[in-house]
């Protein structure tokens, strides 16, 4: 076990930054990766990891769900509010029935198991979309009409939507079907309790989430359980996965939906808890999306493709553009939206991989007929439309959508900081660099010491930059030497490097000795003043004897 996992980790790792570097998206290099490491290949991941990939991919799932919560933004579903429901039914309905009735010609399958298989097919990924959805959001495109936001819901809800069809089909072909006896000698169907199933799933996930987001905050915020980030997501994850848990030994909710509101509900009753959490979850993503991706490739069965590949492409094709296209016409008429952002609707929810892995070969297992053509056509779909959507997401989106403001409330934004410390060759320059030091460390910058170099300070350069190295010896910086004109070098520097704060020096009246050095200080607070008055930048002044 302990050697599978660090195939998984090491090698998925390096595979997903290759891929990164050839402009691919990570998660290609990681399934890409799952299927050299899994069975069919090299073989490399004991059967210990294989047998717990299913809840390791739960695990991985919950986190991503949970993060999605943690960004959703209320005011925005509440403007596309319609919008976001029309997209957890539509698309998925459309979609099914489109791939069963194409099944039926392509496949030859009766109307029951071309349902089971569009189920299958039909449900998107939350692997996929949620991250791209996030980082749309951290980037402002779509926020003003809260696209990224109605994506996400409509993501969850289908996916709840598509999962209870498919129980209801699994039953039914296997002849395991049983109804609800009522009192006065009634009884109910499935296919009755179907509708009575999705409320009571949408429902009861909403309300357990509203009430363990109430929990969450009692324990990490009202009564302080906790000393820092890393406890608070560890216990919130813990939760969060109980709910998963119980969804599955007691299927009345929907345990990803109540975990994706747990998230949202939490940044209704404590937007500085949510910040904790958001970076927490941020955090676990990085190692749970290795699991995820590389348990996903190894979970691939290659062999089973053989025999169904065109017929498979074009049935999800045509399932895509027909049923799921109807689908999203109807989502988003009568909406704000422009023929672009509902054209982005391809890009962006067409993913497919997380359900696929985890429901594809259960009709196979169960002896359905056809149940070895579904899991081909769900490996297919894997393969295909996972590394496409998450290449097309933030491809498309500058191209199909308008950018907004980012509201660093509902998501995290992610920016390398890049301090810039200008100082002299004078004694301040100690207390300069050490602020700097002590807010690089802070926020985890990089740091740029610049030196506007004057005639008499060139012997005493070396000695400033010897300082530097030795006060920002764990900090990454680099020492910069420029002349010209004080001000206009330092505001011009640090706009070139995009920093985010100057740190800088000011005299005051009198040297340690009691003596004024009226000179240096006129000319270092002129220089300070000049930069205050132009700097676009937030600037730090250090007085003298701070």
């Amino acid at each position: 076990m302990l050697e599978s996992v660090l195939w998984v980790l090491l090698v998925g790792f390096f595979a997903g930054q290759l891929a990164r570097r050839v402009k691919l998206p990570e998660l290609v290099g990681m399934i890409a990766a799952g299927i050299l490491l899994g069975p069919q290949v090299a073989n490399r991941l004991g059967p210990e990891m294989l047998e717990a990939a299913s809840g390791l991919r739960t695990i991985a799932v919950m986190v991503i769900l949970m993060k999605a919560g943690l960004g959703l933004d209320r005011d925005k579903l509440a403007q596309q509010g319609t919008v976001a429901l029309r997209l957890g039914f539509l698309p998925a309905i459309g979609e099914a029935i489109a791939t069963a009735l194409l099944s039926m010609v392509l496949f030859q399958f009766d109307l029951a198991t071309g349902l089971m298989l569009g189920c299958i097919i039909g449900a998107e990924s939350p692997a996929v979309i949620v991250p791209g959805m996030l980082r749309l959001k951290s980037l402002g495109w779509g926020v003003e009409k809260g696209i990224p936001d109605a994506i996400l819901t409509g993501s969850a809800l289908s996916d709840v939507l598509l999962l209870l069809v498919f129980s209801l089909l699994l039953a039914f072909l296997t002849q395991s079907t049983s109804g609800l006896s009522l009192p006065g000698g009634v009884t109910l169907s499935p296919v009755q309790l179907l509708p009575l199933q999705v409320v009571s799933q949408i429902a009861l996930g909403l309300l357990l989430g509203w009430l363990v987001a109430r929990l969450v905050v009692r324990l990490l915020a009202n009564q302080n359980w906790t000393q820092n980030a890393v406890q608070d997501a560890i216990v919130a994850a813990s939760i969060a996965l109980l709910l998963v848990v119980v969804a599955e030994v007691v299927p009345i909710y929907s345990g990803y939906l109540a975990v994706m509101a747990t998230g949202f509900f939490v940044i209704e009753l404590d937007g500085p808890l949510a910040r904790r959490l958001r970076s927490g979850f941020d955090s676990l993503w990085v190692v749970a999306q290795l699991f995820l991706f590389v348990l996903l490739g190894a979970s691939i069965q290659l062999n089973v493709l053989e025999g169904v590949l065109l017929p498979g492409l074009l049935l999800l094709v045509l399932g895509t553009l027909v049923g799921r296209g109807i689908g999203w016409y109807l989502s988003t008429l009568g909406s704000n939206w422009n023929w672009k952002e509902r054209l982005f609707l391809l890009p962006g929810n067409s993913a497919k991989a997380t359900v696929q892995a985890a429901i594809g070969a259960i009709p196979l297992a169960q002896g359905i007929a056809g149940g070895d053509t579904m899991l081909a056509i769900a490996a297919l779909s894997i393969l295909v439309t996972a590394p496409l959507g998450a290449w097309a997401i933030p491809t498309f989106a500058p191209k199909l959508l308008t950018r907004g403001d980012v509201d660093p409330t509902k998501v995290s934004v992610s920016k390398t900081l890049v301090l810039l410390a200008a100082v002299d060759t004078s004694p301040l320059a100690v207390a300069v660099l050490t602020k700097t030091a002590e807010l690089a460390r802070r926020s985890d910058a990089s740091v740029i010491v610049l030196h506007v170099e004057r005639a008499e300070d060139r012997d005493r350069t070396l000695d400033l930059q010897a300082t530097a190295q030795r006060l920002l010896a764990d900090i990454r910086h680099q020492f910069l030497v420029v002349n010209g004109s004080m001000p206009e070098a330092i505001v011009t520097t640090a706009l070139h490097h995009n920093v985010a704060e100057i740190v800088m020096g000011k005299r005051g009246d009198r040297s340690q000795d009691g003596r004024s050095h009226t000179l240096d200080r006129v000319l270092m607070g002129s220089v300070s003043q000049a930069v205050l008055e132009t700097s676009p930048i937030p600037v730090v002044v250090v007085e003298e004897g701070q």
